[in-house]
C-alpha cells in the first residue's frame, strides 16, 4: 500500500474517531500494512498527520477554486469561497485540526510555504480580488482567512451564539469585504 492510501486511511480514521484514534498500531491495521512498512513511509505519527494535513489543504483549496469560477458576477465572488470555506471546515473537523492546531509548519510565515497552502490562500486572495473591486494584497487575504478562521474555532467551541450564525456569515460575506 503506498503512502497516499495510508493517508487516505488516516483520514478516514481520523474522522471516524478523532486523532486519539490514529496511532501507528491501529493505522498499520486498518491500511493492511506491518508496521515496518508503514514507518518506511512516514517516520512517526507526526509526519502522518502533517500529510493529511497537506491533502486537506488541497482539497480546501480545490473547494474554494470551485466556489469561485461557479459564480459569475464579481459580487459573488468571496461570498461563495468563504461560504465553501466553511464547509469544509464543519465538514471535517479534525481535518481542518490537523491543517491548523497540529502542523505548526505548514504556514505562509515558514521560509518554505507548502503548495497546497499557497493555493488555498491564493485562492482567498482571488476572491477577495473579485469582491473588492480593488487590488486585494496578501495582507488583506489574510485577514479574510483569520476571519474565518476564527469564526470557525469560535462556533466550533460553542463561544458564538448559534443563532447569530446565518447572520455572521452575510455579514463577513456580503458586507465586510464588499465595495463602498
Amino acid at each position: 500500500m503506498g503512502g497516499d492510501a495510508i493517508v487516505a486511511t488516516a483520514w478516514r480514521l481520523a474522522e471516524a474517531e478523532g486523532w486519539a484514534g490514529v496511532t501507528a498500531r491501529r493505522l498499520a491495521e486498518r491500511a493492511d500494512v506491518d508496521l515496518g512498512a508503514l514507518y518506511e513511509r512516514f517516520a512517526d505519527r507526526e509526519a502522518v498527520v502533517a500529510a493529511v494535513a497537506v491533502r486537506g489543504f488541497a482539497d480546501l483549496a480545490a473547494a474554494l477554486t470551485g466556489a469561485r469560477v461557479s459564480v459569475d458576477r464579481p459580487d459573488e465572488v468571496w461570498p461563495a469561497v468563504m461560504a465553501a470555506y466553511l464547509d469544509f471546515a464543519y465538514a471535517h473537523p479534525e481535518i481542518y485540526d490537523a491543517m491548523f492546531a497540529h502542523t505548526p509548519d505548514l504556514t505562509l510565515g515558514a521560509e518554505q510555504v507548502p503548495e497546497t497552502v499557497a493555493a488555498a490562500f491564493g485562492e482567498l486572495r482571488a476572491a477577495l480580488t473579485a469582491s473588492a473591486a480593488a487590488q486585494a494584497d496578501d495582507t488583506l487575504a489574510e485577514l479574510g482567512w483569520s476571519l474565518l478562521h476564527g469564526m470557525v474555532m469560535l462556533t466550533r467551541g460553542g463561544r458564538l451564539r448559534p443563532e447569530a450564525q446565518e447572520q455572521r456569515e452575510q455579514l463577513l460575506g456580503n458586507h465586510l469585504f464588499s465595495p463602498r
